[in-house]
């Protein structure tokens, strides 16, 4: 038997068995199942994402933080050049990425959120036509390395792809090293509110020189902040050619207009049309749970997710004042990072005139930074009893990952209970 028909032979296989562990999943009630399936395909061909994903014009999108939103709103974006396949869930690894192309066999057009570790390997399968770098700063120490060795890697990777489009923050001073040797960049104004990661240049490790919005290395005069090709204020869109159109979003907050900016710039870079793809990108709203809102009890309940202090600056800056409560919960489990000594690198102090509940399995470790940071809290570890002890009305909700995803799977036992509870007094 020939190579080239085992080959099909066995993806076929693949993608027969990742069905089956799907369906065991779901008959099991362990879940979707979509990793697994994705886990086990790759197991018995490992070169099926490349197969899955050729003659698909592809767009990655990868960075700390902002990934799922941009993702969200890049596949709304290239919605008008044909059927997209992108994930549902966040799940940004290998076996995420081989579930979400084998779901979606039929699509043309791919837009992938890439955790920033997988980024070279799913380019060397993928071969994306476009590669969106946000921003990068510390995450999980414990799993994730120093932030230079990931801005080296994707450096590496784009080298081995130099017929891809970069569309890159040129706010950012190590998402611009990682995209500054490549031969086609779209460089995006797309904001940096946190620089604590970048007072050095990567290159030359001199010093960042920075002036309002410009910066640039002591040590390379070369190396300084691209011209942007898009950029934003509150109102409006700027691009190439004198491009301007109205961009009103559904999600909050200055990071998530720089998020569409870069999603907008990638769908045009691929070819769709600029007025249209800026249309689109208002129409995302919630995203895998994060800015949702539920009804538990009398209060109105909206989440947000924030995993590193960079992402957590952003989130505090969404956060409503005039909310009738605020409930921050924090675990420490592996996906977290068990580390959670950046607490102390995030600007809670923000809240001293706010009324906050700390909350999650490091409720006390919280509690400490909140006290020096001068917020008046209570501590109730258990988040759904948290938001229970608010005054009723409007309660805003901070998490992070682990939290967030247990928080979610509780506020939708509750609302199913709710809707039974309502049904049940209606008949």
């Amino acid at each position: 038997m020939s190579d080239r028909t085992r080959v099909p032979m066995r993806t076929n296989l693949a993608l027969a068995a990742a069905s089956a562990a799907r369906w065991a999943s779901r008959t099991a009630g362990r879940g979707k199942g979509s990793m697994i399936g994705g886990l086990i395909a790759a197991k018995i061909d490992p070169n099926i994402m490349s197969r899955l994903a050729a003659g698909k014009r592809s767009a990655l999108v990868t960075g700390t933080n902002g990934k799922s939103t941009t993702t969200r709103m890049t596949a709304a974006a290239l919605s008008e050049l044909g059927d997209v396949a992108t994930q549902a869930d966040g799940a940004n690894m290998d076996a995420g990425i081989i579930a979400t192309l084998t779901l979606h066999r039929p699509a043309t057009i791919c837009a992938l959120e890439v955790d920033e570790l997988h980024v070279p390997g799913v380019s060397d399968a993928v071969d994306p036509e476009v590669l969106v770098l946000l921003n990068l700063s510390r995450d999980q120490l414990d799993r994730v390395g120093e932030i230079n060795m990931i801005e080296r890697r994707l450096r590496e990777g784009i080298a081995r792809h130099p017929a891809m489009t970069i569309v890159a923050n040129c706010d950012d001073v190590l998402i611009t090293s990682a995209a500054f040797d490549a031969t086609d960049v779209v460089w995006v104004a797309a904001g940096a509110g946190w620089v604590g990661d970048s007072v050095s240049c990567p290159r030359t490790g001199e010093p960042i020189i920075r002036s309002g919005d410009d910066w640039r290395s002591s040590g390379d005069e070369n190396f300084r902040r691209p011209t942007p090709d898009w950029w934003f204020d509150d109102e409006n869109l700027y691009g190439p050619g004198g491009f301007t159109a109205p961009m009103t979003l559904s999600v909050p907050g200055r990071a998530n207009r720089g998020n569409a900016a870069q999603a907008v710039a990638a769908a045009v870079a691929m070819g769709a049309d600029p007025a249209k793809a800026v249309a689109a990108v208002g129409t995302v709203g919630e995203v895998a749970g994060r800015y949702g809102i539920h009804q538990v009890g009398n209060h109105s309940v909206r989440t947000l997710l924030a995993k590193n202090p960079a992402g957590w600056q952003e989130a505090l800056s969404m956060i409503d004042q005039d909310a009738d409560g605020l409930v921050i919960a924090v675990n420490g489990q592996v996906p977290d990072g068990e580390d959670l000594s950046w607490l102390w690198d995030v600007r809670f102090e923000a809240f001293e005139t706010m009324q906050v509940v700390a909350a999650g399995e490091r409720a006390a470790d919280l509690s400490v930074r909140l006290l020096y940071a001068g917020a008046e809290h209570t501590t109730v570890p258990d988040p759904m009893k948290a938001i229970a002890s608010c005054p009723p009305g409007r309660v805003e909700v901070l998490a992070n990952y682990t939290a967030f995803r247990d928080l979610g799977t509780a506020l939708e036992r509750a609302e199913r209970a709710r809707g039974a509870d309502l049904k049940g007094a209606g008949s």
